[in-house]
């Protein structure tokens, strides 16, 4: 089997590539509108970028009907967005701000989510989540063709608030996280990190 780009559908081009970029993580983000409504909405198209300056990408598609979603509005219109990441205990809440409300509700009040004030930026953190990343944008850059545009948003973190029960201070890491990631196939499929394996790299 092979898949030409140019000769499938959006559909079928969507299906394609969540169904072999996978585990993705998911990057859940809040944002603030210019009437100081709360929005937070799940995004799997997400990644780190680099640590020095420390950024994380991701894309933001439109709506089916073509039109902007209120995350990348209130993007473009603070330059500020608050990345939480999603655990397993999250996972149900995370889902249901995935849902097209309208832009003046907060999916904060509808999923009963506690909005935290970030220390740098106006956008609010999700309560539960045990960590938040403040971002600021770097870049934004458009990719594709009316009414199917995606924007590609390079943030430049700013601050990680970390729960102080995953950091171990000896080795400086962050330990016992579990997150969920997002998979692709029939049924809206996710998974856990717990099964994990060591691979020592090599060295020649």
């Amino acid at each position: 089997m092979k898949y030409d780009p140019n000769s499938l559908e959006h559909r079928e081009l969507s299906h394609v590539l969540t169904d072999v970029v996978v585990p993705r993580p998911i990057a859940w983000v809040s944002t603030v509108s210019d009437r100081g409504i709360y929005n937070l909405a799940p995004f799997s198209a997400y990644s780190m970028v680099g640590a020095r300056p420390m950024l994380v990408c991701l894309s933001v598609g439109t709506t089916r009907d073509g039109q902007k979603k209120d995350t990348i509005l209130n993007i473009e219109l603070t330059k500020e967005f608050v990345i939480n990441v999603v655990t397993e205990d999250l996972a149900e809440a995370m889902n249901k701000t995935s849902a097209p409300y309208p832009r003046d509700v907060s999916e904060y009040d509808e999923v009963g989510l506690t909005p935290v004030k970030a220390d740098l930026v106006k956008a609010p953190m999700v309560g539960e989540s045990p960590i938040n990343m403040e971002c600021r944008v770097y870049q934004i850059l458009e990719f594709g063709e009316a009414p199917r545009l995606s924007n590609l948003v390079i943030g430049e973190i700013l601050l990680i608030h970390i729960a102080d029960e995953l950091y171990d201070k000896q080795s400086g890491r962050i330990i016992g996280l579990k997150a969920v990631g997002r998979l692709g196939g029939d049924g809206d499929m996710y998974c856990r990190v717990r099964d994990s394996f060591q691979m020592k790299r090599p060295t020649l």
